[in-house]
């Protein structure tokens, strides 16, 4: 019905704007482009096999899923029963079949209780339709710690409900559920850390000494639910998460990694990530579903001088075809970016209830930045703003550091956004179009966006710190007719069609810095302010 709805309520915009784009971008296309709708994407929509990825704007190759042998165990062939942990059965199953060179362990129909259930190379966990892990709330049951990463910093701690390490060729698939411990549970109600992990776990502190378990006083890092680490090879396909505990999907260092036609539901968790992509070569997500607490696709390389220290990109990642709802960001790179997030091809995906859709997000001490980034035939829909810049943070998290003034010298940590590319797009209704915060000593360079109609309440809120940035073939729709830009130099607007209270523009520039602010070809002709 919320479909049909919105169907109704859109379709005669909807049309409207792609015939906007096909005139208005015509002479660099033979036919309109075409913008999915909800119905197009997401889990629902998952084909049974991997199309080609086509031509990405960066090297990439056609990964296909895991093959298996023709091997398969379920766990109740192993004396598993209803209301009694499956933990050891699991483990003792999937370390026969991956003895045996490889094959499929089966969770059946039913409801499942577990501990950590540990991956191993040539095996595919197949949970059934019908079938329903649960996973423990209290901290013991995570015992004993295992290598992993927590918000871009390494540490021994509980990882994953489902965890690998240095494995070839897993899986995770089928329609069944994973569904993490009650609102209520124990490790739910323990703290993050005592402030941001940077600043809780010391840069020379040795990994063996970072142990992070809960045990005797110390911090219990809360598990994600499917976490690989080290790993090659990976699918992820179908299954339904609820109820995390953190982060749901987390490959950390693995390379070749497939997700597809997966749901979240985690709207009720602090920090309910979808999937987060750490430190990871070539990865292909589509069809997905997320629906989160937190940012839904999420594109992450460490965090400040530890994730420095390991040096790992996040780098070769495709994302289409896929919905995310009810989340902070919709696509977000960042904050963690100390390895470099870089060549990003993200299309054909819809947003829709997010806060953001397209996010940008780093911090004056994580390092690295973001690079390479395209996304193109992009859909928002009853979303907050639909491009957001963020790269200094708030003083909750960052203290003196979210502060703009005074400018710092440029370092090891300091984080460079640039060579950000988006084209063709709809903002079918937003609060606001866009903002863009960069950082003095280094602002956020080279944003082109271009080709879209978009319907919102608040034109620009602000552009402060950029450095080379256009916009253009955009039809705006506002209720608001400010552009505020404050030390933003060489920004263009061409091609932009503006329909604002009073057919007025105002653009209100501050700063010094503030210079080459161009527009061309733009309805109705701005009034500029400087306030020096």
């Amino acid at each position: 019905m919320k479909l049909r709805a919105l169907f109704q309520k859109y379709y005669l915009f909807n049309l409207l704007t792609i015939l906007f784009i096909f005139l208005s971008c015509g002479k660099n296309s033979s036919k309109p482009v075409e913008i999915p709708q909800p119905a197009n994407v997401g889990a629902h929509a998952m084909p049974a096999e991997i199309a080609p990825t086509g031509k990405a704007p960066f090297d990439f190759p056609e990964l296909k899923k895991p093959v298996f042998p023709d091997r398969a165990i379920s766990i109740t062939d192993k004396g598993a029963e209803a209301g009694v942990l499956i933990t050891s059965i699991v483990n003792q199953t999937i370390t026969e079949i991956n003895q045996k060179g490889g094959g499929t362990v089966i969770i059946p129909e039913g409801h499942w209780k577990s501990g950590r259930i540990v991956l191993k190379s040539n095996v595919n966990l197949h949970i059934s339709e019908g079938a329903v892990i649960e996973f423990p709330g209290t901290a013991e049951e995570y015992l004993p710690t295992v290598f992993t990463r927590h918000e871009g910093i390494e540490i021994m701690g509980p990882a994953a409900f489902i965890y690998a390490n240095n494995e070839n060729n897993i899986a995770v698939t089928g329609k069944g559920k994973i569904l993490g411990p009650p609102l209520d549970a124990e490790i739910r109600k323990r703290p993050n850390g005592k402030s941001v992990v940077e600043n809780d776990i010391p840069v020379t502190l040795p990994l063996n000494e970072r142990i992070y378990d809960g045990m005797e006083g110390r911090t219990f890092y809360r598990p994600k639910t499917i976490s690989p680490i080290n790993c090659t090879n990976v699918l992820i396909e179908g299954v339904t998460m609820e109820r995390s505990t953190l982060w749901n999907v987390c490959p950390i260092y693995c390379e070749n990694v497939i997700i597809r036609g997966i749901t979240v539901n985690s709207v009720e968790v602090p920090s309910g990530d979808g999937i987060d992509i750490e430190s990871c070569k070539n990865v292909l997500i589509e069809y997905c579903t997320l629906n989160c607490g937190d940012d839904c696709f999420t594109l992450k390389a460490g965090r400040a001088d530890d994730g420095l220290r390991v040096g790992k990109p996040t780098e070769n990642v495709i994302i289409r075809y896929s919905l995310a709802q009810n989340g902070h960001g919709g696509i977000t790179c960042g904050s963690e970016t100390a390895g470099v997030v870089k060549n990003v091809y993200a299309y054909d995906c819809v947003f829709e209830d997010t806060r953001s859709a397209i996010r940008f997000k780093t911090r004056r001490n994580r390092g690295g930045g973001t690079e390479n980034v395209y996304y193109e035939r992009m859909r928002m829909i009853n979303i907050n703003e639909a491009f957001t810049f963020d790269l200094l943070g708030t003083a909750m998290y960052m203290g003196e550091l979210a502060e703009r003034h005074p400018p710092r010298a440029i370092n090891h940590l300091t984080p460079e956004i640039k060579r950000i590319y988006i084209k063709d797009f709809i903002v079918e209704s937003s609060n606001r179009f866009l903002t863009a915060n960069g950082i003095p000593e280094l602002p956020l360079r080279n944003v082109k966006i271009e080709n879209g109609e978009v319907n919102t309440k608040i034109l620009i809120r602000e552009m402060t710190d950029v450095e080379g940035f256009a916009v253009e073939n955009v039809n705006i729709v506002a209720e608001n007719n400010e552009i505020n830009i404050l030390d933003g130099r060489n920004i263009r607007f061409e091609k932009v069609k503006f329909t604002v209270p009073g057919n007025k523009v105002i653009v209100n520039v501050e700063g010094d810095a503030s210079k080459d602010i161009l527009f061309e070809e733009v309805e109705p002709a701005p009034s500029v302010i400087r306030d020096r």
